[in-house]
């Protein structure tokens, strides 16, 4: 892949290639500086095998949140970067907004008495969906958006959640590491799929 002069500012189109070959961007948290990922191993969330733990279970049953599906879009990738260190840059926010707009990027939120209080955003291409960030103003809350993102995954005949690194949040879902050769062809099987978001 060839990688945009440092100039430039990221172009919607450019990103669409980089993830259909298995890249994607962050920002540097001090500069701002884009760099470009492929990480091996790379970590996926299996659909078929997706874990909802007990505590969760109740909190999904008791209905406590709404949840919108891009509505918030916005402001869910401004939640996600709210933190004292983050790689969602303004170029970075832009990008994805853009994304949104062409119908890319979406948001699965979690709203309580009105108000938007935890979510998530990433990049569907093909049967593939790829998360970026997520938030949270109110406990659980982006657990509830994960949960209502494979719900709306599976019923859709998606066949990839990549979650690019592991972290012990999403560990408790049952993400897996798997090798970036392993990653590529199960990326190359699903990109060119027909199916919508």
């Amino acid at each position: 892949m060839e990688r945009p002069n440092k100039a430039q500012r990221l172009q919607a189109e450019f990103v669409i290639e980089a993830y259909r070959q298995g890249f994607f961007p962050m920002a540097d948290s001090v500069t701002g500086g884009i760099s470009w990922y492929s990480p091996d191993p790379r970590a996926i969330i299996p659909l078929e095998t997706f874990h909802v733990p007990q505590s969760l279970k109740r909190i999904l049953r008791k209905r406590e949140f709404d949840i919108r599906v891009d509505t918030a879009f916005e402001e869910v990738i401004g939640g996600c970067a709210d933190r004292p260190e983050t790689w969602i840059s303004s170029e970075i926010k832009e990008v994805y907004c853009d994304l949104h707009r062409k119908g890319f990027a979406h948001s699965v939120e979690s709203w309580r008495g009105g108000k938007l209080v935890g979510g998530l955003y990433g990049v569907a291409i093909g049967a593939g969906f790829f998360g970026e960030s997520m938030f949270s103003r109110r406990s659980n809350a982006s657990s509830v958006a994960l949960a209502s993102l494979v719900v709306r995954l599976r019923e859709r005949n998606f066949r990839l959640l990549d979650s690019q690194f592991i972290n012990a949040h999403i560990a408790r879902f049952g993400a897996i590491e798997i090798s970036r050769e392993l990653y590529l062809r199960l990326l190359k099987n699903v990109v060119g799929d027909p199916v919508s978001f």
